[in-house]
């Protein structure tokens, strides 16, 4: 609403001045618009002033592969330079207009803002170069300018402008209320303030930007020109059953001494990289898992060839995988013995709470019937409610490992004895309530995730 106002705000002023020369009938409204309302309004918005552009980043120099054969070379790859930020503007001031005793407190408008600054642009980066040659003495023939672009600068910031000052700090209103001469009438003198207004904030000037790198060099042996790599591949398991898919990756190690390689006045990086070979691998997975491989075909898996040539398999976050991985004649074979959605790793449920004293046991059923597959730990903390004393609260009899002798497994169902661990008597006698939390470690390869199972009721008497 206030923005709207004030964009009418000149129409309405060059309104009321024209009709001041019309007849009193027709300019009634605009004394009382542009002294009362307008300065008690529309004069509290100043203008900040605009922030500057940044500037654009230089273009990087091209990218170049020559083949060298004694003749000399020169090339130029070097990156652009950046451009200057833009200036911030300057806030505008306000129009303090006149000051007139008014029945209501004023806040003379504050001063614009001034507009920060445009960060300056990057300068461009050097191009890279890469030489391939039979006689490394024939570098001496190339002549390369791959310099870095120099940085643009950061705009200024624009200047904050004077608010404005009152023209009187205080005056009083007198206010009269009924007819003169008559008991009833009365006169009040209230007294009303004017605050300066704050000066406008000088724009920040922009950062500059970063200078340009110098290009880079790298030299191969060879006269012809190598093939790109492929170190990583991420496809959908399915695709990498029994069908090999090609790794590979370019073995470069760094060198100093860029510049002695080329001709004098070279403008490059001193560090360069030589070739030494190219490594190949073929990958491929052998499923065996029971569920067919059409359940997980979508799950994604990374496959990347590393600097000494292992090849490193990365499954999905929500897919446990557990096999074994081979190696041999340049073919990579990982095996999947068990493939289980990261969903159906915790689905445990208590199944049955039965016997007492030395025959307690807990049953836990796998409801995802997974548990040949992953491996299991139970953790406890049993509480039992003491009444035969008049103590009615709950007091923990044991929190510990359950040892895994003590643990039975049928298939899918865990029986996890009880009454075998060092609890009292009398916590396991029949009509003992008790309370207890079993936490579920299950782990897979390098997966693990806990869950926790909760089960509170009476120890039941034996039939």
């Amino acid at each position: 609403m206030h923005n709207n106002f004030r964009n009418k705000l000149p129409l309405l002023l060059t309104f009321c001045l024209f009709t001041s020369f019309l007849p009193a009938s027709g300019s009634v409204l605009c004394p009382a618009f542009a002294s009362d309302k307008y300065y008690r309004v529309a004069r509290s918005y100043s203008r900040d002033g605009r922030t500057g552009t940044d500037g654009r980043s230089g273009r990087s120099g091209e990218n170049q592969n020559v083949f060298v054969n004694g003749s000399p070379v020169n090339l130029d790859l070097s990156g652009k330079d950046g451009e200057d930020g833009e200036d911030g503007e300057h806030g505008d001031r306000p129009d303090c207009g006149y000051q007139r005793d008014r029945s209501h407190d004023i806040n003379a408008p504050n001063g614009g803002n001034g507009g920060n600054g445009g960060k300056g642009g990057d300068g461009g980066n050097g191009g890279s170069l890469t030489v391939y040659y039979s006689n490394l003495a024939d570098l001496r023939n190339i002549s390369v300018r791959a310099t870095g672009g120099k940085a643009g600068r950061g705009g200024r910031g624009g200047n904050g402008t004077e608010g404005c000052h009152c023209h009187k700090r205080r005056w009083e209103v007198k206010t009269c209320k009924g007819t003169p001469g008559s008991p009833d009438y009365k006169c009040t003198d209230k007294v009303y303030r004017c605050s300066d207004g704050n000066d406008g904030r000088d724009g920040s000037d922009g950062n500059d930007g970063s200078q340009g790198r110098l290009g880079t060099l790298s030299i191969v042996n060879s006269k012809e020109a190598l093939a790109a790599d492929r170190p990583t591949v991420q496809l959908a398991i399915s695709e990498l059953i029994n069908k090999p898919v090609n790794l590979s990756k370019n073995k470069w190690n760094q060198r100093i001494g860029a510049t002695s390689l080329l001709a004098p006045g070279s403008a490059i990086a001193d560090d360069y990289l030589e070739f030494e070979h190219r490594r190949e691998e073929a990958f491929q997975i052998v499923w065996q898992e029971r569920q067919p491989i059409t359940s997980f075909g979508n799950q994604a898996v990374t496959v990347n060839l590393s600097d000494n040539k292992q090849v490193e398999v990365t499954f999905a976050e929500d897919l446990w995988i557990d096999g074994s991985i081979k190696s041999e004649a340049n073919l990579t074979t990982f095996t999947v013995d068990h493939a289980i959605p990261k969903k159906d790793v915790t689905r445990l449920a208590v199944a049955e709470f039965a016997e007492a004293g030395q025959n307690l046991n807990l049953k836990i059923v796998d409801l995802a019937a997974k548990s040949d597959a992953i491996n299991t730990q139970f953790r406890i903390k049993l509480l039992a409610q003491d009444n035969l004393h008049g103590f009615s609260g709950y007091k923990t009899e044991y929190e510990g490992d359950i040892p895994n002798e003590l643990v039975t497994r049928d298939y899918n169902r865990f029986t996890l004895a009880l009454g075998k661990l060092k609890i009292p008597d009398d916590a396991l006698r029949p009509g003992v309530n008790v309370d207890i939390e079993v936490v579920a470690t299950r782990s897979l390869g390098i997966r693990s995730a806990k869950q926790t199972i909760s089960w509170q009721g009476a120890i039941r008497k034996s039939r």
